[in-house]
């Protein structure tokens, strides 16, 4: 498993959450846990709500497994065992709309479950493993394209529906956005969370070291950056767009969770509710359902891949958490 460092110093981690709740009035927590994952290293990442059937996936960072926990259900179970395919971690998941999961390997690419069966119906790498890479979080948009960041490259992938039916093939980049993030140290990482316009108007994905937000025009091409006010999404990590321009998104390393409203041409964005809770355990990406949020505690800090380790991890599980 690639090892990232995501630790900060502490003067730095009370500057970015001092950042983050500028503007916005404080809120009691209303966490709780909506279910466990087995597992003594679990280190989940990723998570994906199944529209038609309430079942939600989650992944593992760690050894790239993949769980399932039905509606109602406590505790997950194992739906793609370690190593399935090859696969050594899952960084972004997502059930698209004929409820086929994509799931991405860090290392690798990213490959589509039948999730009734669990049977690999397509994936698709990069083209040349040797250039330096980091497969991270994907979108789905309405006409089944998905749309995947590249945090150390600063591009985005794109899978068309005409490549799916095919069934493999190379991960080749749409968008560059290189030129566009502020510069930083190679390796570090830059584009993370993507999600998609519901109408498949645009993208927006997020620098997490810059905190700044992007936005890509899928007619044209264009790039630009989101104007943000009230606070800023250094540290986001998983982003979540729902009808009416209402974007909540998970900033790791500060266990905070953030809403935005868009302009309705998702040109920007205004801060209007920001909960900071321990918690929430390095929260890194989330996903809405009709009556709450569900957000990954992965345990990071907790001998996984932050560096250095601030003790031994304690039950994963997924946070509930309503009100956001």
């Amino acid at each position: 498993m690639r090892k990232l460092s995501y630790a900060l110093p502490v003067a730095a981690l009370l500057a970015l959450t001092t950042a983050l709740t500028t503007g916005a009035a404080p809120a009691p927590a209303r966490v709780s846990t909506a279910f466990t994952l087995p597992g003594a290293k679990v280190y989940p990442e990723g998570i994906a709500a199944d529209a038609r059937t309430g079942t939600v996936y989650v992944g593992s960072y760690a050894d790239g497994t993949v769980y399932r926990a039905r509606p109602g259900a406590r505790s997950a179970e194992v739906f793609l065992p370690s190593g399935t395919d090859g696969r050594h971690t899952a960084n972004g998941l997502h059930v698209d709309a004929r409820g086929r999961l994509w799931v991405t390997d860090s290392t690798a690419g990213v490959a589509v479950y039948d999730t009734a069966t669990g049977t690999r119906l397509a994936h698709f790498e990069v083209a040349d493993p040797a250039v330096r890479h980091f497969i991270n979080d994907l979108t789905v948009t309405p006409d089944g394209t998905a749309y995947l960041t590249d945090s150390f490259r600063a591009v985005i992938y794109r899978v068309t529906p005409a490549q799916l039916r095919a069934g493999s093939g190379p991960l080749t980049a749409a968008y560059d956005l290189s030129g566009h993030v502020a510069p930083e140290p190679p390796g570090t990482v830059t584009l993370n969370g993507i999600t998609s316009d519901p109408a498949g108007r645009y993208l927006l994905t997020v620098d997490m070291t810059a905190g700044e937000l992007h936005r890509v025009d899928l007619a044209t091409g264009a790039l630009s950056r989101v104007t943000l006010t009230g606070g800023d999404l250094k540290a986001a990590d998983g982003l979540d767009l729902s009808p009416g321009g209402t974007l909540r998104v998970a900033h790791n390393v500060t266990n905070t969770l953030t809403r935005w409203q868009l302009t309705p041409d998702g040109t920007r964005a205004r801060l209007v509710h920001t909960l900071t809770d321990p918690s929430l355990q390095i929260p890194t990406t989330l996903a809405r359902t009709a009556t709450r949020t569900l957000v990954v505690r992965s345990q990071f800090d907790k001998d996984g891949p932050m560096t250095p380790s601030t003790g031994t991890p304690t039950t994963f599980s997924v946070a509930s958490i309503r009100g956001l």
